[in-house]
């Protein structure tokens, strides 16, 4: 998410899916670290450090059985937390779009319509542009 270190140490004061995915088994109240702490520790690694320790957790993991060479054959990339640009379904520019391309569609297949409101759509989404950019 991208977020300070301020802000990460909130959430996971108020986030129990934080806390779990750290290793926690009871929800916690407080931090069990200093917000300082945190700062250091990643100032202090760089990336070869950070590829080591994933080399390393990784060959523990291994030797420990908790995983196999299966394991390793396919790896899976959740990109759910990636943000993307995709545009709102009530997006303005969006519905004038759809609305120019239905407006083709129907005039290229011969469906005859007893008003676009192409102008008026144009309009439209002149003025929402202007709304929005005056808040």
């Amino acid at each position: 998410h991208n977020l300070s270190d301020e802000v990460l140490c909130a959430r996971w004061i108020e986030n129990p899916y934080y806390q779990y995915f750290c290793g926690e088994l009871s929800f916690c109240h407080r931090l069990p670290f200093d917000r300082s702490s945190m700062t250091r520790w990643r100032q202090r690694l760089g990336e070869e450090q950070l590829v080591a320790l994933i080399q390393e957790s990784l060959s523990v993991a291994h030797k420990t059985g908790a995983i196999g060479p299966k394991d390793l054959e396919r790896v899976v990339v959740d990109t759910t937390v990636q943000p993307k640009a995709v545009a709102h379904p009530t997006d303005a520019r969006l519905m004038h779009r759809a609305l120019t391309k239905l407006v083709g569609l129907a005039k290229r297949n011969h469906v005859p319509l007893r008003q676009s409101y192409l102008r008026l759509a144009k309009r439209a989404a002149i003025m929402t542009g202007r709304y929005s950019h005056a808040h």
